[in-house]
């Protein structure tokens, strides 16, 4: 097939291909194998059953700010097992379903940035990522940016 193009009102006849180059090629499986890896790992993260909640939390980093110092395993473990912010992932069907407990409805919904107590749920790692299931109630507070939250 040929294709003119024009630059600068220059036009010149180009000759294109079907076929895809070696780059293009790779660039494709490369994609191809994400696509792959991000769902295994979707399908090997737990789902909440009844009024238990998912929470992805934080990745901790390893520096300390612009300082650059690394910070000691025991740190980083200890910065991890007291997160008090995370993100909400899925709902179980029986999430916040009481009437009775949540008269106004959910506290908050899958995409919340939420605050919780540090030591609450089952906390578990998938693939170096912290979660944790919790109750329902045990969210305390939507948070809109969570970076701007720190522990105390």
């Amino acid at each position: 097939m040929t294709e003119t193009i024009t630059v600068s009102g220059v036009g010149a006849a180009a000759e294109t291909t079907p076929v895809m180059t070696a780059l293009e090629l790779k660039r494709k499986e490369r994609i191809e194998e994400e696509a792959v890896a991000e769902a295994e790992l979707e399908a090997s993260i737990p789902k909440p059953v009844g009024y238990r909640v998912l929470i992805a939390l934080p990745n901790v980093e390893d520096t300390f700010g612009e300082s650059g110092l690394i910070k000691a395993e025991s740190t980083r473990r200890e910065e991890y097992i007291l997160s008090t912010v995370g993100s909400v992932l899925d709902m179980g069907e029986q999430a916040y379903s009481d009437k009775e407990r949540f008269p106004t409805g959910p506290w908050c919904k899958v995409g919340d940035h939420v605050m919780f107590r540090a030591n609450t749920g089952t906390r578990f790692k998938v693939n170096g990522q912290e979660f944790r299931l919790m109750n329902d109630d045990s969210i305390e507070a939507v948070v809109d940016d969570p970076r701007a939250v720190s522990r105390a």
